[in-house]
């Protein structure tokens, strides 16, 4: 094999071994967005545990809130349903309906001052907060991971190997125009 053959074969391994590294990024990717999204599920799960203790607490003082009780809990099944199915957008909605729920029954709870001075629903209560920060945490975790991979595939030459090896997009965990609009304090008070 003469010069001008090694140069093309040093070339040839050299650009196999940068396929190589892309792809390996890719598959790093791929999980990380698996990996926040499976970070997600189990808070998720968590929250699905604790709500119905919350709302047996509150039950066992709120006999005229009945409504407001069966928000959260469907609220809560349209959380499940939409986790179980990973369907983003639905769980987006279901997600805003539950913190609207829990919003409600929150403020319900304060015109009942035996309720509040209850050891079982403060525990449940500052349980449920945590997790609802952590979720929203996860949520802009899963988002980035999610944004960096569709990124990646878009950008050249990472797309000709996202191609070949049919890495797709993933959805984004959107919110709702409602999350998204300043809060109206003074409606709060009044």
């Amino acid at each position: 094999m003469d010069i001008g053959g090694y140069v093309m074969l040093g070339i040839f391994i050299l650009i196999a071994l940068y396929a190589v590294i892309i792809y390996n990024n890719l598959v790093s990717l791929k999980h990380g967005v698996s990996k926040a999204w499976s970070n997600i599920d189990i808070l998720l799960k968590q929250r699905f545990d604790e709500l119905p203790k919350l709302v047996e607490v509150c039950r066992q003082y709120m006999s005229y809130e009945q409504d407001t009780l069966e928000k959260v809990m469907r609220a809560r099944s349209q959380v499940a349903a939409a986790q179980q199915n990973q369907d983003m957008k639905s769980l987006g909605q279901a997600e805003d309906m539950l913190r609207v729920g829990l919003g409600n029954l929150f403020a319900v709870a304060e015109a009942y001052p035996e309720l509040k001075a209850d050891q079982t629903f403060r525990h449940l209560q500052s349980r449920i907060t945590g997790l609802e920060n952590a979720i929203a945490d996860r949520r802009e975790y899963y988002n980035e991971c999610v944004n960096r991979n569709n990124v990646r595939i878009e950008q050249f030459p990472d797309v000709v190997i996202a191609h070949l090896f049919r890495f797709g997009p993933f959805e984004l965990l959107e919110f709702s125009r409602r999350e998204l609009q300043d809060v109206d304090v003074r409606a709060l008070f009044s």
